[in-house]
Parts: structure tokens; C-alpha cells; sequence
């Protein structure tokens, strides 16, 4: 047997012998909530789709039933606009293993600003691609099918079976409450992921043959954080939605590059202060001397996705470009969403911050300085990514219960959410931010989205909208009671008191 397949067979062992599912404290959704302006919880989202799935007789998607998923969720019913977020904790299986893979989604829900259509629009962050361009590279500095790239999975695990000291299983959650402004025209809330792991995979986004190496793992990281805080502004006058997603990739304190196997592993660890193997110094050579030397770059993958009830979509660049499936440069411009008709349904500006702060921990280990660059943006081929399904295969297994969460919206908008937000393949575009100048500092970024609604103000709309989904949402809670205390007799076991993420 090959090196690299023992090495990523004893990856794979270590992770599921080691991992112990971090206690959450997990709430029930009620129907009362939905009648609510705002709420905020942490739901077991695989175990209500199970339930609902029960209840109206809908298969749910083989492989799961042993999952639970953790989501830090919030919801905002005002002025017309229904926006919920769903932020993933981690995911647990099997006896008691878990990951955390920093998912983030979000749903607008709003009746266009001139037709009074119902729209469905949903936004997914789906990873961290580290890259390095090669001399053949089609976009300078930006991930492309010519250079080497990385998929950056964060995932919390223990790998002292290797007798070596890397990274100890210590990822944790900080929920960032949400609230609002007096007048509730103004919202913010987030999630931070702190201490986190990472493991480094090669991958493949060409189109006609996209994939990773699954064999073993390149390198590890911890990175002292990964954030996401959202900032809503509603302004009913003008019919707009603004969100503004302020994104924070922590600097990277320790790298570990795994070299496979000769008798030992071989592999070397960066960090701060130098090089080490096995505990001893054999470099001053530092982590972000070792980045910037290799030329390694960062960015994030992002996909949009929308719905019409009667209509389709097509997305445009500030030029008039279609970036659906396309390779197009937005980075300091916008796209623009469309129903078939040409009616407005929101924008994505990069344009309006196109710049990200950089602060360079060795000049400035407090990280109170910065420095500004312009981060390079563009949209993608979406089967580059779409088709990689075995390196997405959790995302995948989870965006097939997000059409649940408004199938009570409207039956047939249901279906139409049901075609595009679980299939990767129907977004209306992917699009990359990449940051040139990264040598592993922290970097704070923030786009903007932004929608084109029919906005009221003091319409009752919170209470027509609880009334709608509330008799769906008592059935659920009731199911779900009852499975739960089901599975749990049958298993004669029973939780421990959790503490918040």
C-alpha cells in the first residue's frame, strides 16, 4: 500500500477513534416563533427534516439518519422583508465524531419592489480555496483551472496517535447575538469560529474534469479564527434591503506540511517562530516567510441562487456580461439579478469595498494596523465546483434540507426551491474573492448585498407571515418531541446538561 493512502487511512481512524461531539445547548422551534418579528436559536436541523420528512412523507437523502447538524439560526420578519440565516456549528455522526465545516447561509424572502413577486433569494459561503499561480495561470491572482489549488476544509480533530504535537481538538463556535436598532430598520448577528483547524486537500475546479486528491491530506493549519457578521439595513422609502457580510480569516498561527511516511511521519511544522520537526528547531524560516515564498494566495467561494415563482432569472455584470457559468472579472463592480422579464431583483456589489485590510502580525503582533489591497473577484464556471461532489458531499447533504425551512412559503415556490438550492449546478453564479497579498495575516473583508423590495412599514406582516407557517411548524415540534424521546428510550442513554457554542 501506498504511503499517502496509510496516511490518510490513519488520518481518517485517528478522527473517528479521537473525536468527541462538543456539548450544544439545542433549541425547539415553536410555531409561536414565526409570529414573531425576530428570534435567534441553535437547532438539530437534521433531526427536523427527519421529523418533517416523517410527518408529509417525503424521503429524506440515504446516509444521514444517524447525522445531527447543528445550526446557529436567526430570523427577521419586518417591513415586508423575511430574511433567515443558518450558520453551522458542526456535524456530528455515528458514536459521537464531529466536524465543523464553516457553512454559512442565508434566505431573503420579499415581494419585488415593481411586480409584487414573490422571490426567493439564498446565499452560501462554501469554503476557503488557498492558491498559487502558475506560469500558465488564465487570471492573475485569482484561482483558475491552471494553477495549483488548495480546498481549505476546517475540521477539529486530535492527531496525538501521531506521537507528534498537532493541532489538539479545541475548534469552538462564538454565536454573535443578534440584535437591532430602536426602530428596527437595522440588524446585525454572525458567528465566529475560533482555534480552527484546517486541513489542506489539492483539488481540481476544470469544468469537464473537476475532483481532489482524496489519498491524503497536503497540510494542516489553525487559524485563530474564522468570522462572519452580518449587518441589515432596511430602507423602506428608498424599497431596499442592504446586507453587508463582513467576513474575518484569522491569521494562520501553525502550519503543519505532511511529507508522507518513511518508518515515521515526516512532516514539518511552522509556525511563528520557525521550523520544527519532532519538537526540534531545523529553521528560522517562520509560517508567513514560508507562505510568501511559496507564493501562496487565499480566497473564499460563494454561490447565489434565486427563485421566482412563475419566472426564471439570469444574472448580469455592471457591463451587461452574463456571469452565469462564466468567467467574468466584477472586482470593482457589481451583478446585477433579473427576472426573465428584465424586473430588478438585487444586486452583489464588490465594487463599493473592493478593498480588505491585511494586518501583518510581524510588524504589528497586536494587530492594530493594516494595510489595504484590492481584493480580485470574479464569477467561475459552476461545474468546476458543482461536480466536485465527493469533496462537497456534506455540504451537498445538507443544502437538501434547506428548501424545508419555506416549503410552507407557498406549495409551488417550495418546488421551485427545491430545483436550485439544493443543486449546486442551478446557481445563478459562483463567484471568487481572492486576496494577493495574504502571507497568512489576518484579512477583513465585507460585500454587499443588496434587494429590491416591496417594503412596508407597520403592516402586521409579522403576524400574517407566523400564520402561514405556523401550522407546518407545530407539527414539526410535536414529531420531533416524539422521535427524539423515542430514539433516546431506545437507546437507553441520556445528554448531559450542554453549555452554549
Amino acid at each position: 500500500m501506498k504511503a499517502k493512502n496509510l496516511l490518510a487511512m490513519l488520518l481518517v481512524s485517528v478522527f473517528l477513534l479521537n473525536a468527541v461531539s462538543p456539548s450544544l445547548a439545542v433549541d425547539t422551534l415553536l410555531a409561536s416563533d414565526f409570529m414573531l418579528e425576530s428570534w435567534a436559536k441553535t437547532v438539530d436541523f437534521f433531526d427536523y427534516a427527519r421529523a418533517y420528512a416523517t410527518l408529509h412523507g417525503i424521503e429524506t437523502p440515504s446516509g444521514f439518519q444517524n447525522w445531527h447538524a447543528y445550526l446557529y439560526m436567526t430570523y427577521i420578519n419586518t417591513s415586508g422583508l423575511h430574511l433567515l440565516y443558518a450558520g453551522l456549528c458542526n456535524i456530528t455522526f455515528g458514536g459521537g465524531a464531529y466536524f465543523t465545516i464553516p457553512m454559512q447561509t442565508f434566505m431573503m424572502h420579499y415581494k419585488t419592489e415593481n411586480r409584487s413577486r414573490d422571490v426567493l433569494m439564498a446565499s452560501t459561503f462554501l469554503m476557503l480555496l488557498a492558491f498559487n499561480d502558475s506560469e500558465n495561470s488564465v487570471f492573475i491572482n485569482s484561482p483558475d483551472i491552471n494553477d495549483t489549488l488548495w480546498a481549505s476544509f476546517s475540521m477539529g480533530f486530535d492527531f496525538s496517535a501521531f506521537n507528534i504535537t498537532l493541532p489538539s481538538l479545541n475548534s469552538k463556535t462564538e454565536i454573535i447575538p443578534l440584535t437591532h436598532s430602536s426602530d428596527k430598520l437595522q440588524w446585525s448577528w454572525g458567528m465566529k469560529y475560533t482555534n480552527l483547524t484546517a486541513i489542506w486537500w489539492r483539488t481540481w475546479i476544470n469544468p469537464e474534469d473537476p475532483g481532489y486528491d482524496h489519498s491524503a491530506p497536503v497540510a494542516v493549519t489553525t487559524y485563530d479564527e474564522l468570522a462572519f457578521t452580518y449587518n441589515l439595513k432596511i430602507s423602506p422609502e428608498d424599497h431596499k434591503a442592504t446586507l453587508t457580510e463582513n467576513h474575518v480569516i484569522g491569521r494562520i498561527r501553525d502550519l503543519w506540511l505532511l511529507g508522507g511516511w518513511f518508518i515515521i511521519p515526516i512532516y514539518a511544522h511552522y509556525n511563528a517562530s520557525g521550523c520544527y520537526t519532532y519538537g526540534v528547531k531545523i529553521s528560522n524560516e517562520t509560517v508567513y516567510e514560508f507562505l510568501q515564498k511559496q507564493q501562496i494566495k487565499m480566497s473564499i467561494v460563494n454561490f447565489q441562487t434565486s427563485v421566482l415563482l412563475d419566472h426564471e432569472t439570469y444574472s448580469l455584470s455592471a457591463g451587461g456580461e452574463n456571469v452565469t457559468d462564466n468567467e467574468k472579472m466584477v472586482s470593482d463592480s457589481f451583478i446585477t439579478t433579473y427576472a426573465d422579464d428584465g424586473e430588478k431583483i438585487f444586486d452583489v456589489e464588490f465594487g463599493a469595498k473592493k478593498n480588505y485590510k491585511l494586518y501583518n502580525y510581524t510588524a504589528d503582533p497586536s494587530e492594530q494596523t493594516f494595510d489595504s489591497y484590492e481584493a480580485t473577484t470574479r464569477t467561475c464556471r459552476i461545474s468546476g465546483f458543482a461536480k466536485n461532489t465527493g469533496l462537497f458531499q456534506y455540504h451537498i447533504g445538507l443544502m437538501k434540507f434547506l428548501p424545508l425551512l419555506v416549503v410552507n412559503m407557498h406549495p409551488q415556490l417550495y418546488q421551485r426551491a427545491k430545483e436550485t438550492i439544493t443543486n449546486m449546478s442551478r446557481a445563478n453564479y459562483f463567484y471568487l474573492i481572492a486576496y494577493s497579498n495574504y502571507s497568512g495575516y489576518r484579512v477583513e473583508h465585507d460585500p454587499t448585498f443588496t434587494a429590491y423590495i416591496t417594503a412596508t412599514v407597520g403592516d402586521g406582516s409579522a403576524q400574517k407571515w407566523g400564520g402561514i407557517i405556523a401550522i407546518c411548524v407545530a407539527a414539526i415540534v410535536i414529531l420531533v418531541a416524539v422521535l427524539t424521546l423515542a430514539r433516546r428510550r431506545k437507546q437507553n442513554t441520556s445528554l448531559t446538561q450542554p453549555q452554549k457554542p
